[in-house]
């Protein structure tokens, strides 16, 4: 399963041809959505305060709890699954697991696996993914 977003679909894609299965491509585990009222040269500006923050403090006119629940709950119905997706993505899930209201829970580098397991409809983090220092942040 992979974001919708190029660079996770092509990487995803090797990892399926190897398998010999088809990329599913699902909305729920893409980027952070950017606040509707912000115009698109804003939006580098308003993610780098809001991934300093907490979920509950982010500023705009979406429901990012509800958000980062959605991730968990798309996750929570594919166990077995490989998904692609981004840095605030896994975070919002990984946040979500360990109780947590802060946006990065963790600095996942690129390439890295986190591993969940679903369990009697119950999803639980069995080890985050390597770290590495980012310039996201």
């Amino acid at each position: 399963m992979s974001s919708p977003l190029r660079r996770c679909r092509e990487t995803a894609a090797p990892f399926a041809r190897a398998l010999g299965v088809e990329v599913e491509i699902d909305p729920a585990v893409g980027e952070i959505p950017t606040p509707n009222s912000l115009a698109s040269t804003e939006r580098p500006a308003w993610l780098r305060e809001a991934m300093g923050g907490a979920w509950s403090q982010i500023k705009g006119d979406i429901d990012y709890e509800g958000w980062r629940r959605a991730i968990v709950s798309a996750l929570r119905v594919r166990a077995g699954t490989a998904v692609f997706s981004h840095f605030v993505a896994i975070n919002g899930a990984v946040s979500v697991l360990e109780g947590s209201d802060a946006v990065v829970a963790f600095r996942p580098d690129h390439t890295s696996v986190t591993t969940l397991e679903s369990r009697n409809g119950e999803l639980s983090l069995i080890e985050r993914g390597r770290e590495a220092t980012t310039q996201i942040l």
